[in-house]
């Protein structure tokens, strides 16, 4: 990795950590989902990031891909709060998240996930296989009482790409990929007292650039024009839209994108039994003495 790169990488991580640190203050009973990521929004952007995601707002049995919509009126009143922030500078991305206990007795989920993230930091090397790491997640959320959520995982990111090379499970695997030098992972382990496993719900309020297609609808096109040239096809809210698009067309806008694949849909997803979730998750860059860049 070149020093431009890396200094690239060290400014997406501190802009998310500082983000995330202050989304997690305004985490209060009774504060509106749009308070809380609108809030963390503005602050990457005040640090001079851009958001590389929608910031995820996530309670409870809630695991990934909530966030604000565009009329909304949810407020956090009790539960595990997910908060997962993503920032890059020019493509470069810090990913990080903290689950805050809000008027609950749950702490013990929220360490649990909390300790797998730090013994996994703890065991990042060249050549260590992923594999190794991934079962001392599993044993580590386990040994707490509960089980790992299997199929939500770290992953590998690159410029631009949210998931790329591949993924860092949470659970035992046969992946016998070996850390490399300059790899950069989010390593982000999920704990529940569920079943361990998530569902797709019928809610989607992020999406994301996928192709070029012909599109029939002026403000489709508008949208799919902003997916790829404002945000970077990087995945993007539709609250986004919401001054940009007429509302009486967003919806139907993005549906006619979805149908044709020009964009990927991100559904909220959920735990499959309603068992609460936390997450703990640092950006880690591989190396012999590894450095987490979202740590603060």
């Amino acid at each position: 990795m070149d020093k431009e790169t890396l200094k690239k990488y060290r400014k997406a991580g501190e802009i998310a950590a500082k983000a995330r640190n202050f989304g997690e203050d305004l985490i209060k009973e009774g504060r509106s989902y749009c308070e809380i990521v609108d809030g963390t929004e503005k602050k990457i952007k005040d640090l001079g990031g851009k958001p590389a995601f929608p910031v995820n707002l996530s309670i409870n049995d809630i695991g990934a891909h909530d966030t604000a919509d565009v009329n909304e009126k949810r407020a956090a009143v009790e539960g595990l709060v997910k908060l997962d922030v993503g920032v890059h500078i020019d493509g470069y991305i810090g990913d990080t998240a903290t689950t805050v206990p809000l008027n609950t007795d749950k702490e013990k989920l929220l360490k649990a996930s909390k300790e797998a993230l730090e013994r996994a930091l703890g065991m990042i090397r060249p050549g260590v296989k992923i594999s190794k790491i991934s079962s001392e997640i599993e044993g580590t959320i386990k040994s707490f009482g509960y089980k790992p959520i299997r199929n939500l995982t770290g992953h590998g990111l690159g410029k631009y790409d949210l998931h790329a090379k591949t993924k860092f499970p949470n659970v035992g695997t046969d992946l016998d990929y070996k850390l490399e030098k300059g790899d950069v992972f989010a390593i982000e382990p999920f704990a529940t007292d569920g079943s361990g496993k998530v569902i797709e719900s019928s809610r989607a309020m992020i999406f994301k650039w996928q192709k070029e297609v012909p599109v029939r609808s002026r403000e489709g096109r508008k949208i799919l024009r902003m997916s790829k040239n404002d945000f970077d096809k990087l995945p993007f809210s539709k609250r986004w839209l919401k001054d940009r698009i007429s509302r009486l067309r967003l919806n139907m806008s993005l549906r006619e994108l979805t149908d044709r694949n020009a964009l990927y849909r991100y559904p909220v997803l959920k735990e499959v039994d309603g068992g609460d979730i936390s997450q703990a998750e640092h950006t880690v860059i591989v190396d012999e003495k590894p450095e987490i860049t979202t740590k603060i």
